[in-house]
């Protein structure tokens, strides 16, 4: 192929007009529109400017694209992308505009992120069409991307064609104008909207206000990008002109779609302000990541969890119902579920394949590919199969297709690369999540009843093996889809999310990067983190204190409650049977009620008091009193006496998630899961405790709708030697290995002279709070470590109620 470089003046250019269709011409083709281009040429000055200005450039290029659109095939488009080092496996569309930039404004260079190809995005931007790694797409973006400064490289068949004198125009690199892309705050560039009914505003003030902001209003519903209607259509059902834009699916939203998009500068999701799809017949199917935050809760608190773990048949499919079982056949569980979240590309989807067995029935296929809550836009197939052997080998192609692996070496030796646009697995254990399997509300007051322990016992079990607690702290965590049972993981797949987290810890604890290299590796990270552990609203995480919220204390919490399902098992049967006495003495441990009148009662109570500030959410503060304070002696936790023969013994609180507490007490304390420079996680590995009730009781408050909570007296040995820290330290692996005792000092402190001592030597900081020396300090409270759990010993639970401040609450006492 014959290469030519040439060089001219270059006009000036502005905005680049709309894409139209391509079309196929033979390259050596000269048609009369190629000669009326090249005469619709603008006068120039003796710079090769154009001396119309600014309109006159925007037409300029206009008119080239026009020209280019109309004489180059979509071989010689071809030929100019891959002689000039770009991409061509984009559609012909994508292509022309590609080829159209790249004559006019000259060949762009490589992602500087990842090397991958540049492509102008919807008129705003330039982003990167490549991968920062097998788990995210590139972030990269820009308005003014880095161009080659050499000429534009032509092939000889387009060198022949009608236009070549007007391509030969623009190929100086001195003289190359700069492409001036359309304003980020022009909400609705590039949309055409059409209007119905009596809005708030009238049609024609907003039809200026949205063609102020970069959008075109229609009459019709043909091609438009969604219809906007009042409330009163949807109420009487609908003109002809939203029943037709509901036959072409396309989106019907509310005129608050148009007042949020204008007032946040960006086009809001449509599917989040769709007014009709709940009167079709596949129901409202809005996605959960798109819907208001409130009410994403309040369908995840009432949804039904659809697969239990490795055995439990998908609910949609109906199959449970006349005995549907998962094959099982040669060692294998023919049930599989795979997640994927690619935040570079605004991924976020799961996938269910399962072989189910029926008595008297032919094999069946389930396969369902979609996102949270948009049942009607997944793609949903139920199939029979006669033949086992054939129907198998079609669910390890499918597993191959989905992943990019095969089937047997993941499912029986769990190996899997993760492949560039590939689902990854959700290793599912066999188990009942305890979202299906615990009590529901229905059963909870019939199992207490007729509980054979303690009455106050029977409730504070009844409470850890209740759902409410686990849905929704999954629901706060967003890692709550009904999709996929989050909490009955195996421990390969939380380890594997363990070390995907410490990994990228010591990541950034060590990297130099910034800006959009910065992004880029967070971005990586979350596309990887919320692949693992899918959530309903995946974040692109950006700062430490995002990650210990969004990814360590997350991961200790789905880690906790995958004990709890395994513990808890399957509740749903007769709760006559006295299940909450059962699942107690499994617990090894013995709880009993502390005596209102005891002394020790009388000190927790003071030690709360003392050390208590009111919780605030948003404006409302919370205060708090004890309902009833619980002993603990469990077998897997140090017993009083043991921990009595250590040194330098102190009781602290300890802030704990009710969805966190049966794992505590059936296992004992973990170390933290990481080291980070932020409250909770600044010590490493350790266990972190509080001597103010108010650290702790920020963790046990969980939402103003669920005021009741639980907070941790335990009592911490802190060896013979104790390190005082004001800010993080630097090596957290060394008083790891040595175990050393560490105390963070705080912004406040107790009042050292209110301290005494319970139970001969045990040390009780309770005090009133004031103002430390530390004010500098990260910390508000002082924070006390420990780095072997044999060094902690939990003692009490403190059931507390948060109450807000200035509202007088009366319990009324049954009948």
């Amino acid at each position: 192929m014959k290469v030519h470089e040439t060089r001219s003046h270059a006009h000036m250019s502005g905005d680049e007009q709309k894409k139209g269709n391509l079309r196929k011409h033979k390259a050596e083709g000269k048609l009369p529109e190629a000669e009326q281009s090249q005469k619709k040429a603008k006068s120039e000055n003796d710079n090769g400017r154009s001396v119309n200005g600014a309109g006159d450039a925007a037409s300029e290029y206009n008119e080239f694209c026009k020209a280019v659109e109309e004489n180059l095939s979509v071989d010689q488009i071809k030929e100019v992308l891959e002689i000039n080092g770009q991409d061509c496996s984009a559609p012909e569309e994508t292509l022309l505009a590609q080829c159209q930039d790249l004559l006019f404004y000259g060949a762009l260079e490589k992602c500087p992120l990842c090397g991958g190809n540049l492509i102008c995005d919807n008129e705003k931007r330039f982003i990167c069409g490549g991968e920062i790694s097998e788990w995210c797409s590139c972030v990269y973006s820009t308005k003014d991307p880095p161009r080659k400064e050499e000429p534009v490289k032509i092939p000889d068949s387009v060198m022949n064609s009608a236009i070549s004198d007007l391509i030969k125009k623009h190929q100086d690199p001195k003289s190359r104008p700069k492409r001036e892309l359309g304003s980020a705050d022009k909400p609705f560039a590039g949309m055409m909207i059409s209007l119905m009914g009596r809005l708030t505003r009238t049609h024609q003030y907003w039809k200026k206000k949205i063609e102020r902001n970069g959008g075109k209003v229609s009459n019709t519903v043909q091609g438009v990008t969604c219809l906007v209607v009042s409330p009163a259509e949807r109420e009487r059902g609908g003109t002809s002109k939203m029943v037709e834009a509901m036959e072409q699916g396309l989106p019907v939203v509310s005129e608050a779609w148009l007042i949020d998009s204008v007032e946040k500068h960006e086009a809001q999701p449509l599917e989040a302000y769709d007014v009709v799809s709940d009167l079709s017949v596949e129901g409202k199917g809005i996605p959960w990541d798109k819907q208001d935050p409130s009410e994403e809760a309040i369908e995840s608190l009432s949804a039904e969890l659809k697969m239990y773990g490795k055995r439990g048949v998908y609910m949609d499919t109906k199959l449970q119902e006349r005995g549907g079982k998962i094959l099982e056949k040669d060692g294998l569980l023919y049930n599989c579920a795979f997640s994927i979240c690619d935040l570079g590309k605004g991924r976020n989807e799961y996938c269910i394949m399962q072989l189910i067995t029926v008595p008297e029935s032919n094999l069946n296929m389930y396969f369902k590919r979609g996102k949270v809550g948009d049942d009607p836009n997944s793609e949903e197939r139920l199939e029979e199969w006669e033949d086992e052997d054939a129907a198998i080998k079609e669910f390890a192609r499918l597993f191959e297709e989905m992943t990019g692996n095969e089937f047997e070496p993941w499912e029986r030796e769990k190996k899997i690369q993760k492949k560039p646009h590939k689902f990854f697995p959700i290793d599912m254990d066999d188990g009942i999540e305890v979202r299906s399997g615990a009590l529901g509300l229905r059963q909870l007051g019939v199992a207490s009843a007729h509980c054979k322990l303690d009455s106050f016992v029977a409730n504070f079990i009844k409470v850890l093996c209740g759902q409410e607690i686990y849905k929704y702290a999954l629901m706060e965590l967003g890692l709550d889809p009904p999709d996929l049972p989050m909490g009955m993981l195996t421990d390969v797949h939380l380890k594997r999310c363990e070390e995907v987290l410490l990994e990228f810890v010591d990541k950034v604890k060590t990297t130099k990067e910034t800006g959009q290299k910065a992004e880029a590796m967070w971005a990586d990270f979350s596309s990887r983190w919320f692949s693992l552990l899918h959530s309903t609203r995946p974040m692109r995480l950006h700062d430490v204190h995002e990650l210990a919220d969004h990814a360590a204390s997350a991961f200790e919490t789905v880690r906790d409650i995958n004990t709890a399902s395994r513990l808890i098992g399957d509740m749903r049967g007769d709760t006559l049977d006295d299940p909450l006495s059962d699942r107690y003495n499994k617990l090894g441990c013995k709880i009993s009620v502390v005596d209102k009148e005891s002394e020790d009662y009388k000190m927790i109570v003071k030690y709360l008091e003392t050390t208590y500030e009111p919780v605030k959410v948003s404006d409302v503060e919370y205060g708090v009193s004890v309902q009833n304070v619980f002993a603990v002696e469990s077998n897997a936790i140090p017993s009083l006496d043991d921990i009595k023969k250590l040194p330098n013994k102190v009781l602290l609180w300890c802030g704990s998630w009710s969805s966190n507490l049966l794992r505590h007490i059936y296992k004992g304390f973990l170390p933290a899961v990481c080291s980070l420079p932020v409250p909770g996680y600044m010590f490493g590995r350790a266990i972190v405790c509080s001597d103010a009730a108010a650290e702790a009781a920020r963790y046990g408050f969980t939402a103003v709708d669920r005021p009741e909570g639980f907070l941790v007296l335990a009592v911490a040995s802190l060896g013979e030697e104790v390190t005082e820290f004001t800010n993080p330290p630097e090596d957290t692996k060394t008083l790891e290995e040595k175990k050393i005792g560490v105390k963070g000092l705080g912004r406040k402190k107790t009042e050292e002279s209110e301290h005494f001592m319970w139970r001969d030597d045990i040390k009780v900081p309770c005090g009133r709070l004031v103002p430390s020396e530390h004010k500098d300090s990260p910390l508000e409270y002082n924070e006390y470590a420990v780095y072997d759990p044999k060094q902690t010993s939990i003692r009490f639970l403190v059931e507390v109620k948060y109450e807000e401040k200035g509202t007088e609450i009366v319990d009324v006492e049954p009948e």
